[in-house]
């Protein structure tokens, strides 16, 4: 039961964000059908292929695309007033699709029997690669390699479900909310990861140059 509610809150949170970038973008009504389902369905997709489970498998999802199908035209037919304040909510219907697809990838490796180290590649992907192709396609720098913290999340989720410390459905819903809150707060508050540049900044310049 717990597989299936993470599933379908997945489901709907990533084809709803793909969607409203769709329409962002000035995408037709294919453009948003079609940028909705890769990001419910693309990150799935990957890590199915690489945990060895055949990709017809995801055919065998038609509730799940009939679910996707349904939020994506509700939302192509919301009024556009309610629309404009996508920003405000957007980030986190992304959070909660980050966060019920992560542990629902880290599950289906977990219950396969496939190392810690898969179970961490299948968070990580079923959680970020559908937002990934869904940024490429729309001519977006991925969200995952900004500057906020995002793919570590779906790594927490891995390594929670991967040494066994959520074996039951109060411990998986448990874990849900807590990376949720921690995606919410990274955005929030802008936590990031270390990081450098090759290059030296504007200002960097500006001062050299004084």
């Amino acid at each position: 039961m717990t597989w299936e509610v993470l599933n379908i809150i997945g489901t709907i949170a990533f084809a709803i964000s793909g969607a409203i970038i769709a329409m962002e973008e000035k995408y037709d009504i294919l453009g948003v059908y079609i940028l909705g389902i890769v990001t419910a369905f693309g990150g799935g997709a990957i890590r199915n292929l690489l945990i060895g489970v055949p990709i017809t498998a995801l055919w065998e999802q038609g509730m799940l695309f009939q679910i996707a199908l349904g939020a994506m035209t509700i939302v192509f037919l919301f009024p556009q007033k309610m629309l404009r304040h996508w920003h405000t909510w957007g980030n986190f219907t992304d959070a909660i699709g980050l966060s019920a697809f992560a542990i629902q990838g880290a599950l289906f490796a977990y219950k396969m029997g496939h190392p810690i180290s898969a179970v961490i590649v299948a968070a990580v992907l079923t959680g970020s690669g559908g937002g990934i192709i869904r940024d490429v396609l729309a001519g977006r720098k991925p969200l995952v390699l900004r500057a906020e913290i995002y793919a570590a999340w779906a790594v927490l989720a891995g390594l929670v479900i991967g040494f066994g410390f959520a074996q039951s459905s109060f411990h998986l819903y448990v874990l849900f909310v807590i990376i949720v809150v921690l995606r919410v707060l990274s955005y929030t508050f802008k936590w990031k990861l270390p990081h450098r540049s090759l290059f030296a900044s504007k200002q960097d310049e500006h001062k050299r140059a004084l």
